[in-house]
């Protein structure tokens, strides 16, 4: 059995997703891109056209506001604009549709200068009230909104200062805001839109700020998007301003592995980010091309949960680190991907290389479970006090590969880790807090998703456990725009949450796309988000 390439192993843990770089200049990380053939070209960009773009998945809900599957992301971003844009190769954010901001000297007040002549598809103006009606929605959203309510979080007020400033004040210093502006979460809709109900706004009826507007939406079969007449706003991260290249992008749903690369092959559909490991190669040349990006973030992980007696214990949570072996696991994904070397993946602003404290160390887990008063029993698990070292990890994510090869590891040093993959509703409502491990990674752009994956007084708290000292130090990150002093603080939280194993890094997440060599530009944004305005279509 192979999984599908990790270029699409969607981004949900505890019921959020896909979170996407704070201030400007930030250090560490790295690109981390491969590519064979080319997404760019040298020839000059023609107008017209529709791309087909498959997704294996659909859940039913299109809105920028409300999404988390990748491949409902990669919709939904087309239709919006955002305040800000992060240039995908050094981290800087730059202007949108905000054509200046100002920070204060705690990063707890933002004022941002709106540019003149943006305007959503419906032709109302992009202004200072409007933004203050976006954030004012996203808060109205609440746990719907699972992302911007993160981004949101401690907002104080936002004040319309004139029609084209507006201030954005927190409680305390959010030194991640300034790069939350830049993402499809923050992406800004209609005042109208900000009204409509959950259901309309999932169905597409929201009108955006984007370079595409929806022109149907047909939940589990397809989305069709048109390109914005008069749209002039583009980013200076892109190559042009003006409007789309693309008359229409069609996102079809293929949810069957080798009819998807079938689709693709035979130019039914003209690229895809869900081609699967072993199909890869035949579209490395051929015709076709295939880029990948490694996404940043908080990197495939376990996460012991503290209300279990037995993974409360610091020695039992840090053997099952030491059974695994990072390297082999990659092995089984594309060859771009590479093994957690921290809480953070390699092309996250501010990570550093931590992979001393994740190398495979087979007798060391075994002696910790030995001290530890866990006696291998008849059947090769081991047993404490008449209970079996047992656990049961539901997950919804296309990693079934990569499970199954921990779950031989976990075996040779005595741990039974049962596997149930099912759907992402069931598997959310069934890690609710009671399950002892949950599964899965985070997407975004800044180190301040550490803090929202781990954090003890955060709403996700995956861990399930009291505050700790460790939180302080989250806190204390999010809260300094010093890089020197940021960059001590991220990695001293990474450091104890991989030491005492609250965190428990496997593999790095990345995105491969697929397409035919007539596709061009169809790009990478900075948190590895599928990007189709720059994109066309050689005729």
């Amino acid at each position: 059995m192979t999984t599908r390439t990790s270029a699409r192993l969607a981004v949900l843990v505890a019921g959020a997703a896909a979170l996407a770089f704070a201030l400007a200049g930030c250090s560490g990380g790295s690109n981390a891109t491969g590519s064979t053939g080319s997404a760019a070209s040298s020839d000059k960009p023609v107008s017209g056209g529709n791309l087909t773009f498959a997704i294996s998945s659909e859940n039913g809900c299109i809105d920028p506001q409300q999404v988390g599957n990748n491949d409902d992301i990669a919709i939904a971003r087309q239709t919006v604009a955002s305040l800000t844009s992060q240039d995908p190769k050094t981290g800087e954010i730059k202007p949108w549709l905000a054509s200046s901001w100002k920070v204060n000297a705690d990063a707890s007040s933002f004022t941002f200068t709106l540019r003149k002549g943006a305007s959503y598809a419906d032709g109302t103006p992009i202004d200072a009230e409007s933004v203050k009606e976006n954030f004012a929605g996203i808060q109205a959203l609440g746990a719907k909104a699972s992302l911007g309510s993160t981004y949101l979080s401690g907002l104080k007020d936002v004040k319309v200062i004139d029609p084209q400033t507006v201030e954005v004040d927190f409680n305390g210093p959010s030194a991640q805001f300034l790069q939350a502006t830049s993402t499809f979460t923050l992406g800004l809709v209609s005042d109208a839109s900000t009204k409509l109900s959950v259901a309309d706004r999932c169905a597409g009826k929201f009108v955006g700020s984007g370079p595409f507007t929806v022109k149907s939406f047909t939940p589990a079969q397809q989305a069709v998007l048109v390109k914005r007449d008069g749209y002039n706003w583009g980013p200076s991260t892109n190559a042009h301003t003006g409007e789309a290249y693309l008359d229409s992008v069609t996102f079809k749903v293929v949810p069957e592995a080798s009819t998807l690369t079938g689709s693709l092959s035979s130019g039914q559909v003209d690229a895809s980010a869900d081609v699967q490991v072993t199909d890869l190669s035949q579209f490395e040349g051929n015709g076709f091309w295939v880029q990948n990006r490694t996404n940043p973030g908080v990197v495939y992980n376990l996460y012991p949960n503290a209300k279990n007696p037995i993974l409360a214990d610091e020695s039992v949570r840090q053997a099952i680190s030491k059974a695994i072996d990072r390297s082999a696991v990659t092995k089984l994904l594309t060859k771009w991907d590479k093994p957690a070397k921290s809480v953070l993946s390699s092309s996250t602003p501010y990570w550093s290389d931590q992979s001393s404290l994740l190398t495979q160390d087979v007798s060391g887990a075994k002696k910790l479970l030995d001290d530890d008063g866990w006696k291998v029993g008849s059947d090769g698990i081991r047993e404490k006090d008449g209970q079996k070292l047992s656990f049961k990890l539901v997950y919804w994510q296309n990693t079934n590969d990569q499970l199954q090869l921990v779950q031989q590891e976990l075996k040779a040093v005595g741990i039974d880790l049962q596997l149930k993959q099912t759907t992402i509703a069931d598997a959310t409502a069934t890690n609710n807090g009671t399950q002892a491990l949950s599964w899965g990674n985070l997407t975004r752009a800044d180190p301040d998703v550490v803090r929202t994956v781990f954090s003890a007084r955060g709403t996700q708290n995956n861990n399930h456990r009291a505050v700790e000292p460790v939180d302080d130090v989250l806190d204390q990150q999010a809260a300094t725009t010093d890089k020197a002093t940021r960059q001590k603080l991220v990695d001293q939280a990474v450091q104890t949450l991989i030491k005492e194993a609250w965190s428990i890094p496997v593999f790095q997440l990345s995105t491969t796309i697929a397409a035919s060599e007539k596709v061009h530009d169809l790009k990478f944004e900075a948190s590895s988000r599928l990007d189709f305005y720059d994109a066309w279509l050689s005729k």
